[in-house]
Parts: structure tokens; C-alpha cells; sequence
């Protein structure tokens, strides 16, 4: 007798770090999931051959501002982080952060408060917070409202501290302009990942930071000091850094395909370069505008941005980064599919299951070859 409910096959396997020929993934009659040899498949055991595409773990995402036509900034309540969360599943995204980009102190109290609620009820893919602000670099806003940035004082720090202690993860975008070092210390002693961004600050100011405990960059290139031949900035600290990782926004107009080879190839530790789709109220969603602090944000060509021109979020799901991670960039598919799985999971204080396949039903996907994603539980028998 065999607790094998049902066998996927056909497909390429991924486990969040490799991508395995001749392997399958079988789902147990508990729900749960494991990666077998094909060749050790029980004889008779039921079987459903998914015809090509890639078997992988659910894509984990870091930096969402919105989707399904909302925005956090706008209503942060449990049932506006239900609506994004079911948005971003649409497209295969099982765990993430709704994110928080500079807001009042009010709207960061109440962020927090609703994250906490949303996992409590147990809301399907919430694992936690990202408040992208608002101790940034005026010089470096990008769409940040500027009159709403400002440097981090003893109540900031003491409310950061206590969501750490109360969620499973927090993570802070920062600028060293407006951060002290204790600061970021005692941040990353809780837990909580420092991710710096939206910062003008020079190479060695950021060497200093990373010291201090940063140990991420948010949306690499974006929002930053270049890499330039005397003064490598945030970018140039970045690429240096073995133990940093770097959140990248791979939708072709963030990032120039060219330079996201150069920053592969630049980076040793290349694999903690990780996709994220800094997606905003567009997401899984049709509106061609919507409000962001007030200022409309306008969508055109898969390019979202004020009425000013800069840019503002992505128009990006995970698929899309993908392909063009593989396709543009030319990035091997087995390093791609980690970097929206396993790589940024791993910068999760309680990562769970996230990331890889050895776990619920639920988290797991299957990639067409279309790119079309599907759950893989939709395509499993009603009794598995």
C-alpha cells in the first residue's frame, strides 16, 4: 500500500535551487508534496503526465505595493491584503510581502496592525511586511512623496522593533543618509532584513551600513548612486558584497537587459540576486490609472508612471520576469526560477515551506510552456 494519491510527470522538476529531468513530484494523501526519481514510482500508482513545461515551487515575492486595482497605501485592511494576495496567486506568487512605500506614521501603525490581523486569519500568502520608507534620500525619491520622508528617531526605531517581535518578517528599506548605524544594528538584531535604497550614498557609506547589519539592496540600479569609475555607490557596494542580496525588477524598462548581465556577471555571489515585481494596484487587474499619495500613476505599455514621467512601481508579474530573465537576458531557467523561489525565501526570518516543494499542495506551480502558471492542486484529482 502507498500514501501516493497522485504522481505529476512529463514536466521538468524544480526544486527551488535545480532543475531535474526524469523526476517527479508526487503529492501524499495528507496533501503534502515530495520530489521523487520517476524510476521509483510504485508500479500502478496514479499518474498524470503534464506534457512539458516546469513543476516549481510558488514564486515568493518581497516587494508588493498592490494589485487586483488596490493599493496598501490606500486602505491597509485585512481585506485589501486579501485582494492582492489573490491577485499575485493568480500568477503563481504563494508567498509575499505587501509593502508600504513612505506614508504617514498613522498609515505605518495601521500597515502593521493589518499585516498582523491578515495573519492571523490566515490569509493565503501573507508571510509579513515590507515598509519601503520613509528614511530615504529626498535626492533619491523616485515617486516617494517628499514631504513625507524624513530620518529615523527613537519612536520609529521602537515601532520597527515591536512589529518584529510580533510578525514572522519584517523587512525595512532604508538610505544611510537617514539611518544611523545603532540604528541598523539594532534593526537587524531583531531580525528585521535591512534592505537599503532610495539612497544617493557614496560606495563607503554603504560598505558601512552593510557592516552595520544591511544585508539587501532594494530594486538594484533603481533609486540608487550608480556605478561609476572613481565612486561605485550603492550599486558598485552591492555587486562587492558577497553576503548582500539584491532585489531587481526584471520587466525590460527598470533595468536594461544589458546591464543585468553585466551585474550577473560583476557579482560573485550572483544567486542572491533575486526578482521581485514592486507591482502596484495593476496587478491581476485591468485599471489603466489609479492614486498613489494622492498623485495619479499611469499605465501605458507596461510602464507605470506619474504624470510627470518617473516611474512608479512596475507593471510586472512574475512570469513576465521570467521571461525576460531568460529570454532577454539570457539567464539559465534553472537560475531564474530560483531567483523568484528559493533566493529570496531565503531571506525570510521564518520561511517555511516557501521556496521549495517539500511541503502543501498549495504551494506548488506548474509553468507551462506557454509561461502560462497553474496551481498545480488545480490540475491534481479531486481526491488527491
Amino acid at each position: 500500500m502507498t500514501d501516493i494519491a497522485q504522481a505529476f510527470v512529463g514536466a521538468q522538476v524544480h526544486d527551488g535551487h535545480r532543475l531535474l529531468q526524469d523526476h517527479a513530484v508526487v503529492v501524499a494523501r495528507d496533501g503534502t508534496c515530495r520530489v521523487v526519481d520517476r524510476a521509483a514510482l510504485p508500479l500502478g500508482c496514479p499518474t498524470r503526465d503534464l506534457s512539458g513545461g516546469v513543476i516549481a515551487p510558488g514564486f515568493v515575492d518581497l516587494q508588493v505595493n498592490g494589485g487586483g486595482g488596490v493599493m496598501f497605501n490606500d486602505d491597509q485592511s485585512v481585506e485589501t491584503l486579501r485582494t492582492i494576495a489573490a491577485a499575485h496567486a493568480s500568477t503563481g506568487t504563494v508567498a509575499l510581502l505587501p509593502t508600504l512605500i513612505t506614508d504617514t506614521g498613522a498609515r505605518t501603525h495601521a500597515a502593521i496592525r493589518a499585516v498582523e490581523q491578515a495573519i492571523a486569519q490566515q490569509v493565503p500568502g501573507i508571510v509579513g511586511i515590507h515598509l519601503e520608507g520613509p528614511h530615504l534620500s529626498v535626492a533619491r525619491k523616485g515617486a516617494h512623496d517628499q514631504d513625507l520622508i524624513r530620518p529615523m528617531d527613537d519612536a520609529d526605531l521602537s515601532l520597527l522593533l515591536g512589529a518584529a517581535d510580533r510578525l514572522p518578517n519584517v523587512m525595512v528599506t532604508v538610505a544611510p543618509e537617514t539611518t544611523t548605524h545603532a540604528q541598523i544594528n539594532a534593526m537587524a538584531q531583531a531580525g528585521i532584513v535591512v534592505s537599503l535604497g532610495h539612497t544617493d550614498a557614496q560606495f563607503g557609506t554603504c560598505m558601512a551600513a552593510f557592516d552595520a547589519g544591511a544585508r539587501c539592496v532594494t530594486h538594484l540600479f533603481n533609486a540608487m548612486s550608480q556605478l561609476g569609475n572613481r565612486e561605485p555607490g550603492l550599486v558598485g557596494a552591492a555587486l562587492e558584497r558577497d553576503d548582500v542580496h539584491a532585489g531587481l525588477i526584471a520587466d525590460g524598462i527598470h533595468v536594461h537587459p544589458a546591464m543585468i548581465r553585466i551585474a550577473l556577471s560583476a557579482k560573485r555571489a550572483a544567486d542572491k540576486i533575486f526578482l521581485v515585481t514592486d507591482a502596484m494596484a495593476t496587478a491581476g487587474s485591468d485599471i489603466d490609472s489609479f492614486e498613489l499619495n494622492g498623485r495619479r500613476v499611469l499605465r501605458r505599455a507596461q510602464r507605470l508612471t506619474l504624470e510627470d514621467g518617473t516611474l512608479a512601481g512596475a507593471d510586472l508579474d512574475m512570469p513576465r520576469a521570467l521571461s525576460v530573465m531568460v529570454d532577454a537576458v539570457g539567464d539559465d531557467p534553472e537560475h531564474a526560477i530560483a531567483r523568484a523561489t528559493s533566493g529570496p525565501a531565503s531571506l525570510l526570518r521564518e520561511q517555511g515551506t516557501a521556496g521549495g516543494l517539500n511541503g502543501p499542495l498549495a504551494g506548488v506551480i506548474h509553468i507551462g510552456p506557454d509561461n502560462a502558471v497553474t496551481p498545480l492542486r488545480g490540475l491534481a484529482r479531486q481526491d488527491a
